[in-house]
């Protein structure tokens, strides 16, 4: 199922995107689903059996869901507790001989936003920069797992803008603050559960800006992968459902990094696609205290 949270009429509702740009109101179709998808995980894999056969009985009915036209996407797990990410995790992306373990670091779950929505430039930062990342739900409990069993804790995977302020990374050691500015991580369109992921490590990433791609890999180039990383998290604290894992992103191509930075600007539109996950599209604005302070200085 490719599961997302949607908003109509004020109201927050899991539902399951079907065919001809429709979703289905999971909590409407089964009184028992929770309308939050922490929820929706929590309750375990019987209420996600319950839902696919109601989920595969609507795709087959032009008549079933809700037109996507009515609703609102959002984050798919637009509330997960923990956000850890990953940096330098592709061969090729400063990474010359693989290290012993990765660089950890976490992002505030105030950076969460979903697609299409604008990537807001702050007015602290004037080098705002995108990443490409496959994004890791955890669906159970985990804790001090194996990477053999890692895999069976994920509930499945989407997509992930690691939005970043370059000139704040540069301000200490710690990455926090520069990854961390309100709508710096974009995540969605939809959570596919990992029944329709049989492999995380053979899936293209590729990220377009402004209908150019500028990023284009495989998930097989990781240094680390997606079990290895869900068991050494695990060691350390226990998952919990929702929760999300950013596994890095690959580098810019090589004639994109021959140009030079291009630090995202008002009116740029970011598109992130992975595998058969969806595509994840964002445009760029000006926060608002960004645009009172530049129209302050031209008057």
């Amino acid at each position: 199922m490719h599961l997302v949270t949607f908003e109509r009429t004020g109201a927050l509702r899991t539902g399951a995107l079907l065919p001809g740009d429709r979703v289905l109101d999971l909590p409407a179709a089964d009184p028992s689903c929770p309308p939050d998808m922490v929820g929706l995980l929590t309750a375990g894999p019987a209420l996600l059996e319950r839902l696919r056969p109601l989920a595969a009985a609507a795709a087959a009915d032009p008549d079933a869901g809700l037109p996507l036209a009515q609703v609102r996407l959002l984050a798919p797990v637009p509330n997960p507790g923990k956000i850890l990410c990953v940096g330098y995790n592709y061969r090729g992306h400063q990474v010359i001989d693989d290290p012993p373990y990765p660089d950890i670091f976490a992002k505030t779950a105030n950076t969460v936003t979903g697609p299409n929505a604008p990537i807001l430039r702050p007015l602290a930062s004037d080098e705002v920069d995108y990443e490409a990342e496959l994004a890791v739900v955890i669906g159970s409990p985990a804790h001090e797992v194996s990477p053999d069993m890692a895999l069976a804790h994920v509930a499945g995977y989407t997509v992930f803008n690691d939005v970043s302020a370059r000139d704040w990374q540069r301000h200490g050691s710690q990455w926090v603050p520069g990854k961390s500015f309100d709508t710096f991580g974009p995540l969605g369109p939809a959570l596919v559960t990992s029944d329709e992921v049989p492999d995380p490590q053979a899936l293209t990433v590729e990220l377009a800006l402004n209908d150019e791609v500028t990023l284009r890999s495989s998930t097989s180039a990781m240094v680390f992968g997606v079990a290895w990383l869900v068991s050494y998290l695990s060691q350390v604290m226990t998952l919990a459902p929702g929760d999300v894992i950013a596994t890095g992103t690959p580098q810019k191509l090589p004639e994109v990094l021959a140009r030079g930075e291009h630090f995202l600007q008002v009116g740029d539109v970011v598109s992130i696609t992975i595998g058969h996950l969806g595509t994840l599209t964002n445009p760029v604005a000006d926060s608002p205290s960004r645009t009172a302070h530049e129209q302050g200085a031209r008057a």
